[in-house]
């Protein structure tokens, strides 16, 4: 079955309204509805007699009231009528007839596309006895990237401003916002303690009333994750990158306004600034969801056997299996209980906007690193390094080295490599549910290293691993017009996708082209 209802995320004091569609698995309920489903009227009542309804257990009734379900149309299309809602498969309106006459409606009236960015759920039977095995406990929830739109619980209050640092030309839109900000708006802004201890704002008598207004942290030391309801970024995609690992769980909206070099992930122009900033605190904004990836690095989690190709994992304890063999790996797979065991020192776990870069470091030897997808040992990288990245990173180092670009609502994670020494090694894309996990390979010659959206890199050793998966906590970034025109703008003003010379039109009178001269 089918239902829709609106999700809410984000901080306290703001939300964002997003139309879900709830697909649960035909003859299967569903935990997080309360609804019951709804029999169709073509669906007959079971026959039961009165000496079979007592000798009937209750868990056996409960799958013939389930079964009723499958009697379902799962070939139908999601349709999307004038006022926006969602017409289900097999659910109609109350005042359209059902039976044979809706069918004779549904072959002479034209049917019209839902206007979603995700395709419609595909049909779970398949021919007339196959079907797809229930699951008691899979709820599956489809976002409309179309109908993400800001709203807010409360008015906001508390906005953070983030400038890029050591570019004097910011100064005057910084000062212009927070007069803005500040006087205008009754807003209580939160700025890093360095930017305000800026000489050019410091020395400037004018904005001595405002900087006294103004609410400093520092990063690494004040936590200020719960107290902000929008942060508004001055310059480039450096910004949004770094409003992202101040929030290393809920992110409220950001809105970022292109004053920087590049600008791909800041659609709004700071000469309409006003006009701009009032919208959002009006609500109803379109937003991107711009997902993360949580990273995991974790230390002396696998120690080296001292045979080739073998590996041994350490509980708390620092042993092995009993009796000392070790676990090794069998076709592809992790040892059983291993592949997800935490056993080790987590040293570092993030959050991560644009990608995670591990490449072979100051060393001239090639990298040598193992990738696991959810357990099982997918490849080993012989290279300058792998790049796993999110769709927003997928336009950053990911594209320099020949990956593809996708969609920030597309939901997938990216692994492309750095230089590979192999000819066949082409960029892939996984599900954006799966685990990924490097570590580096028994036979390497030297360590690899690891960095985060450019910041925080180590070195990773023998038995070190990262582990990587998709987070529940997205940025959303508040778009100018929406979601598809800004990414294809972003694409042609930055990076001038497909640019090239037009070719000339051909006279009229000039013959074909494939024609031959004698």
């Amino acid at each position: 079955m089918w239902s829709t209802r609106d999700i809410y995320s984000f901080n306290p004091g703001l939300c964002v309204c997003v139309r879900v569609c709830s697909y649960r698995m035909e003859g299967q309920e569903s935990s997080c509805s309360p609804a019951t489903p709804e029999r169709s009227s073509n669906t007959p009542e079971p026959v039961r007699s009165s000496t079979s309804k007592h000798r009937k257990s209750p868990k056996r009734r409960r799958e013939e009231k389930r079964s009723q379900c499958h009697h379902q149309d799962d070939q139908e299309h999601l349709l999307l009528p004038d006022d926006e809602q969602i017409r289900l498969p097999g659910q109609h309106e109350h005042s359209e007839p059902s039976g044979s006459s809706t069918a004779e409606m549904a072959e002479t009236s034209p049917k019209r596309r839902a206007h979603f960015l995700h395709g419609p759920y595909p049909a779970t039977h398949f021919g007339p006895k196959a079907c797809i095995l229930p699951n008691p406990t899979s709820v599956m929830h489809i976002q409309d990237p179309a109908s993400q739109r800001l709203t807010w619980n409360k008015p906001p209050v508390n906005v953070l401003v983030i400038r890029k640092i050591r570019d004097e030309s910011l100064v005057e839109p910084f000062k212009e916002l927070c007069h803005f900000l500040v006087e205008e708006k009754g807003m209580l802004v939160f700025v890093e303690r360095r930017v305000v201890a800026d000489v050019s704002l410091t020395t400037d008598e004018t904005f001595a009333t405002i900087r006294k207004q103004l609410c400093t942290f520092r990063e690494g030391y004040d936590d200020i994750s719960h107290c902000i309801d929008l942060i508004i970024c001055l310059g480039g995609d450096g910004t949004l990158l770094y409003a992202s690992s101040l929030f290393q769980g809920s992110v409220p909206p950001v809105m970022a306004f292109h004053l920087g070099s590049l600008g791909f992930l800041t659609p709004f122009k700071f000469e309409s600034y006003k006009t701009e900033v009032a919208k959002v605190f009006e609500g109803n904004a379109a937003i991107t969801l711009r997902s993360r990836l949580k990273v995991k690095v974790v230390k002396d989690m696998l120690q080296r056997t001292g045979q080739p190709g073998q590996q041994q994992y350490q509980g708390s304890g620092g042993q092995g299996q009993a009796g000392g063999q070790p676990d090794t790996e069998h076709n592809g797979l992790l040892p059983h209980g291993h592949a997800n065991s935490e056993a080790g020192n987590i040293t570092l776990q993030m959050q991560v906007l644009n990608e995670v870069v591990v490449d072979r470091g100051p060393s001239s030897y090639l990298s040598n690193v193992d990738l696991y997808l959810d357990g099982r040992l997918i490849t080993s990288v012989q290279g300058d390094g792998v790049i796993v990245s999110t769709p927003t990173g997928s336009t950053a180092y990911a594209a320099a080295a020949g990956a593809s670009m996708i969609h920030p609502n597309v939901p997938a994670i990216m692994v492309t490599p750095i230089c590979p020494h192999s000819l066949s090694f082409r960029p892939i894309v996984v599900p954006a549910g799966v685990e990924l996990m490097i570590t580096l390979s028994p036979d390497a010659r030297n360590t690899c290293w690891v960095s985060f959206d450019g910041r925080k890199r180590q070195e990773i050793s023998h038995g070190d691993c990262i582990k990587i998966t998709t987070s529940c906590y997205p940025v959303p970034s508040i778009c100018c017009h929406d979601l598809v025109y800004d990414w294809f703008e972003s694409l042609a003003q930055c990076l001038h996708w497909n640019v090239r010379k037009k070719q000339a039109r051909l006279a009229d009178d000039v013959s074909d082209s494939s024609d031959t001269e004698n």
